[in-house]
């Protein structure tokens, strides 16, 4: 990866978390407190000596708390640089991550507060004008379009 900053990128997972109602897709939006205001997918860092699908399980289980039915790989990559430096991520001035999709059972799910103010079911049109990230919308418009062709 080239950059005009120094630093380093911090490993990550994005992964597109839904249930299914009458065959129709609801995706979890969260909305953001923690570093930045705005609404995303639950994404999260890959920690040393952990797997991404190693990563992905524990931030389920801390950020979701959802029973796990189905996860597929979409084998798609991508970076972004932070706005600004982060106080609790020195030297590290973006993140990397690699896109899943997580199908879950129907339920409420858990709310880090630390993280979080709220969460939501959506369908994809009222996710992708929730959603606060380009890179974001995008990774939900390849995990619908994916979820057409099965």
């Amino acid at each position: 990866m080239q950059t005009k900053k120094e630093g380093e990128f911090r490993k990550g997972v994005f992964f597109v978390v839904y249930h299914l109602e009458d065959r129709n897709p609801k995706f979890l939006i969260q909305e953001r407190k923690l570093h930045w205001k705005g609404y995303e997918f639950p994404k999260g860092g890959v920690e040393k000596g952990e797997t991404e699908l190693q990563a992905l399980k524990r931030e389920m289980s801390e950020e979701v708390g959802l029973k796990i039915k189905k996860i597929h790989n979409h084998k798609i990559k991508g970076d972004w640089e932070y706005t600004r430096k982060l106080k609790d991520r020195p030297g590290i001035i973006g993140q990397t991550y690699s896109l899943y999709s997580v199908e879950v059972e129907k339920g409420e799910p858990k709310i880090d507060k630390r993280e979080h103010t709220s969460a939501e079911w959506l369908c994809a049109t009222k996710s992708l004008k929730k959603l606060s990230h380009k890179n974001q919308k995008k990774c939900l418009k390849i995990v619908r379009e994916w979820l057409k062709e099965k």
